[in-house]
């Protein structure tokens, strides 16, 4: 997920300013979140317990939404049609950003710096002028 931070939004109804943010799922939705807002998360287990449920015992989204406290039944709908198209469950998660790489010297570390320097150098030509 990527955020972007819209500093401002005015709800007209209330004639106040909410900050929100913009968050941005690998799925290529996107939805609006408040700031501070915090999500529910299930484990995997309770995921494909609503997921057999539903497919299995046929019972109805909204019961099993209910009977196993999941707030959002929408949830429970998404997770029986993968668990229905052979899809996992498990929750994705992506590592932003460069691994973090430890050195067991400073001659080390200066290496591999001059090293990427030079990688970005014949990546990135134009930038780079002498």
């Amino acid at each position: 997920c990527s955020q972007w931070y819209y500093p401002l939004l005015v709800d007209k109804r209330k004639k106040t300013s909410v900050k929100m943010d913009l968050i941005l799922p690998n799925e290529g939705d996107f939805f609006m979140a408040k700031k501070g807002q915090t999500f529910r998360r299930y484990s995997l287990e309770l995921k494909l317990e609503a997921a057999r449920l539903v497919n299995e015992e046929h019972m109805s989204i909204r019961e099993v939404a209910k009977c196993l406290g999941i707030q959002n039944k929408s949830q429970v709908q998404v997770w029986a049609a993968k668990t229905k198209q052979g899809m996992s469950l498990e929750p994705v998660t992506s590592k932003r950003g460069r691994l973090r790489t430890t050195f067991s010297s400073t001659e080390e570390e200066m290496a591999y710096l001059r090293a990427e320097i030079e990688y970005l150098k014949k990546q990135y030509p134009n930038l780079h002028k002498e």
